[in-house]
């Protein structure tokens, strides 16, 4: 074999490289896709509530997310949040977090490849 062969591989090893010093903290990549999420949430139509005391804040305003260990987690800021997403025995689903990513996903990825890259 001649030294002319390894030069792709001399390349694809500097290119890997680069990449892992990108990725060194996998969270920030993951946090670029979580805020978008968040930010597409927050836009979504507020249904009609009945609560009207000040200080209410409805389930909608109250999407974040939040990093904790080595994860990202996207939710409500109000316990309740997963009862309307998946419903109760006595109240049917109203998903809102499932349908949102799904319909947007491909754009979250493509952002954080982005930023890989």
């Amino acid at each position: 074999m001649s030294i002319s062969e390894f030069n792709g591989f001399e390349e694809l090893q500097n290119e890997l490289s680069s990449i892992l010093k990108t990725v060194e903290n996998p969270i920030k990549i993951l946090e670029i896709g979580a805020k978008d999420f968040v930010n597409d949430l927050l836009k979504l139509t507020r249904p009609y509530s009945k609560i009207k005391k000040s200080g209410y804040t409805h389930l909608i305003d109250s999407f974040a997310y939040e990093i904790k260990d080595d994860e990202i987690i996207v939710g409500w800021g109000k316990y309740y949040g997963r009862m309307v997403e998946e419903g109760t025995k006595n109240i049917p689903s109203q998903p809102h977090l499932k349908p949102t990513f799904e319909k947007n996903k491909e754009k979250y990825y493509k952002k954080m490849i982005e930023k890989i890259f």
